[in-house]
């Protein structure tokens, strides 16, 4: 599996990263999903037996669970600062409907 995250995702992953506790890693998980698209999100979750650790195109470890692989495969993780600071996280290969 594949993801893509943004210059500025990286630094606000990064700060998540160093408040983690032991063992936790980042975790993009869908939070609903319905015909051809997922809503997205992202929080500090410890691995499972279903996850694939996935190192994203900027070197930061992803947690996707493999049992959502046609959702999570290809996810982009955005951070924008405007209008309000926030992650955008989508599928490009699905219709385009984002946390």
């Amino acid at each position: 599996m594949k993801v893509k995250v943004n210059r500025h995702a990286v630094k606000v992953m990064n700060q998540m990263l160093s408040k983690a506790n032991e063992g936790e890693l980042l975790r993009v998980y869908i939070t609903e999903h319905h015909g051809n698209h997922a809503h997205y999100d992202l929080k500090l979750d410890q691995q499972t037996e279903f996850d694939e650790v996935v190192i994203s195109d900027k070197e930061i470890p992803i947690l996707l669970d493999t049992r959502e692989k046609e959702f999570l495969d290809g996810v982009w993780i955005q951070y924008f600062h405007l209008p309000q600071p926030g992650f955008v996280i989508y599928n490009p290969a699905k219709e385009h409907h984002h946390h």
